[in-house]
């Protein structure tokens, strides 16, 4: 009798006979309702009992050859060990019905986090994750049975916000549903109710409409903002970082991190490695006349061997040194009453290299900007460094209030 193939079995039909697998002993494939459907069936002799019985190893094609002769061949296995494979999967599927019965939402929820945050782009994504569900969903089910829970559980625990913080919500029920995914992997549970949540809860506001902007100072302000409170007043690391940052382009994250080992003097670059960036590729930043300066200041008053602005204590500063800095003086954004951002000088500048007609695929690249449609993407081979340097060379000038085309001044990047 020839084995059973993928082509047979996907034209059974009602009318076939039982069809036999042929490389593993007592395996049938039995005919469905329907053409191409059928049942995975095992007949054995209980070396416990000594009688005969069927196992179920499933439908097809939900089940394929390949995987139900995987399974007939560990059942085949037991039963040459003297265990029967019906009476072990029974027992198997018991206890872990009382592993679900033991489970809590919290205890499920720490060990998939347990399980999963090395794969995870960076440590504060790890913490912040089982952080929000600590905050937002384990006073409110942490102590139910995973296999107890409801959609309308998750929902009740969602509903406080919804929608006055419908960003964090949602990433809130992702991960909800990654506990209770992780759960029904584990055969915990026999489905996933997250799914459904969004059914019982109110329509949230569009992306568009929910979106605030940090605030920003308006490009043509910069200049005067440098002069009368980064150069006025007797320079600090909160002065310094904050030129520094507002010369790159750059977030807050990567300059209070920034060290030595990613700073190429010679060259004119700073280099930020993939772990610090948003996007986890590593960003290249020429860097300008005035950039340097800031550094070679910082390495003269040698504060710390490897931050660059390292806070009094030493260690990276706080990201509130920045919003406090710009708080205390009461720096006011293009927004009427809200205080400017650091964060919001990305903006700035980003408006400044449009007004003054720089090429938007320069000012996306110095922004770090993630290239959103995959077609684009796939021809981004080069960062464009070289052509980047004149553009932060003239921003550079203009914050710092000296007239490009005027200008004497030569660069030390613009040499590179």
């Amino acid at each position: 009798m020839a084995n059973l193939t993928e082509f047979k079995a996907r034209n059974i039909n009602p009318n076939s006979k039982p069809m036999a697998d042929g490389t593993i002993t007592g395996l049938w494939l039995r005919p469905g309702k329907e053409k191409g459907y059928g049942k995975w069936q095992m007949r054995f002799v209980s070396p416990e009992t000594n009688t005969r019985r069927d196992m179920g190893l499933g439908t097809y094609p939900e089940v394929s050859l390949i995987e139900v002769r995987r399974a007939a061949a560990a059942a085949r296995e037991s039963i040459r060990n003297g265990i029967d494979p019906i009476d072990a999967r029974k027992a198997d599927t018991q206890a872990r019905h009382r592993d679900a019965n033991a489970l809590t939402f919290e205890k499920a929820a720490r060990q998939c986090h347990d399980s999963n945050k090395s794969g995870w782009r960076n440590p504060k994504h790890a913490a912040q994750w089982i952080t929000t569900l600590e905050t937002y969903v384990f006073p409110h089910i942490g102590s139910s049975k995973v296999d107890t829970l409801k959609a309308r559980d998750f929902a009740d625990a969602l509903l406080p916000i919804w929608l006055d913080k419908p960003e964090t919500a949602s990433r809130v029920r992702q991960r909800c549903s990654t506990v209770m995914d992780w759960c029904a992997a584990q055969d915990l549970i026999t489905g996933n109710p997250v799914g459904v949540v969004g059914k019982l809860l109110p329509k949230q506001p569009k992306a568009r409409e929910r979106v605030v902007h940090q605030p920003a100072m308006a490009w043509e302000d910069v200049p005067s903002f440098i002069e009368e409170h980064l150069r006025t007043a007797k320079s600090n690391v909160s002065r310094a970082m904050l030129e520094f940052l507002i010369l790159t382009a750059a977030r807050s994250g990567e300059v209070r991190a920034m060290t030595w080992g990613e700073v190429d003097l010679d060259d004119c670059v700073w280099i930020v490695p993939a772990g610090r960036m948003k996007v986890n590729a590593e960003h290249r930043v020429p860097l300008s006349g005035r950039a340097v300066e800031i550094l070679q200041a910082q390495k003269a008053a040698a504060a710390h061997a490897t931050l660059v602005f390292p806070s009094p204590t030493g260690s990276v500063p706080s990201d509130m040194i920045l919003t406090k800095f710009l708080r205390d003086h009461n720096i006011e954004s293009s927004e009427s009453g809200r205080t400017a951002t650091a964060h919001g000088f990305r903006s700035s500048f980003r408006d400044w290299a449009s007004e003054n007609g720089y090429n938007r695929d320069l000012a996306e690249r110095a922004l770090a900007h993630t290239v959103r449609n995959q077609t684009e993407a796939a021809y981004h081979r080069t960062d464009l460094l070289d052509q980047r340097r004149p553009m932060m060379e003239a921003w550079s000038l203009y914050v710092c209030g000296i007239d490009v085309a005027d200008s004497k001044i030569v660069s030390i990047s613009a040499k590179k």
